[in-house]
């Protein structure tokens, strides 16, 4: 008896192991692992989408961010223009025949306005060029228009106010006249 005892504990382990499960089983591992395959894709997929829409969120914060940073002295800018104004019609008065103005007064005047200019082109102000240009509705606004042999048609013959952009955004257009050509009386 004895020997009987001693074949059933020393019994291997593998023999205890249950059978495979039957084929049908397999068939919906199968079907479970293709789905969960298909799962994964489309989670992958969806991971992938929303990583690039936030990369892509990223990317127009920093352009707003930077845009906020460059136009945020657009209305103090604005509002410093007719100091320019006025600082460049002080010079032009003394300029003019029968002007007694303080030769020292008006280099004063110049220096300002010189220096107040450099001031705020380093917040990106630029003097719109207008005389003498072919007239543009983008950055002039057209005052009068005259007869002129002197310039092509349709060109800025005066400036009655210059214009100002604040980096790539137009401040205030000029104030202008435009030439047309005169017309021949038969």
């Amino acid at each position: 008896m004895e020997s009987k005892e001693t074949l059933e504990i020393n019994e291997p382990e593998e023999q205890k192991v249950q059978a495979l499960p039957p084929p049908a089983d397999e068939e919906k591992e199968q079907d479970n692992l293709q789905q969960l395959k298909a799962e994964l894709e489309e989670l992958k997929d969806k991971h992938i989408r929303l990583y690039a829409e936030f990369e892509n969120y990223k990317k127009k914060i920093q352009k707003d961010k930077d845009e906020l940073l460059m136009y945020s002295n657009e209305s103090l800018i604005y509002e410093l223009l007719p100091i320019i104004d006025t600082l460049e019609m002080a010079i032009s008065h003394s300029l003019e025949k029968g002007s007694d103005i303080n030769q020292s007064l008006l280099q004063g005047v110049e220096n300002t306005l010189r220096e107040f200019k450099r001031t705020l082109e380093k917040f990106g102000l630029k003097q719109i060029e207008a005389r003498g240009k072919e007239f543009d509705p983008t950055y002039h606004h057209a005052m009068s228009q005259v007869e002129s042999d002197d310039f092509l048609d349709n060109h800025v013959v005066e400036e009655f106010r210059k214009g100002y952009m604040l980096h790539n955004k137009i401040l205030r257009p000029s104030l202008v006249s435009v030439s047309k050509k005169a017309q021949k009386i038969q």
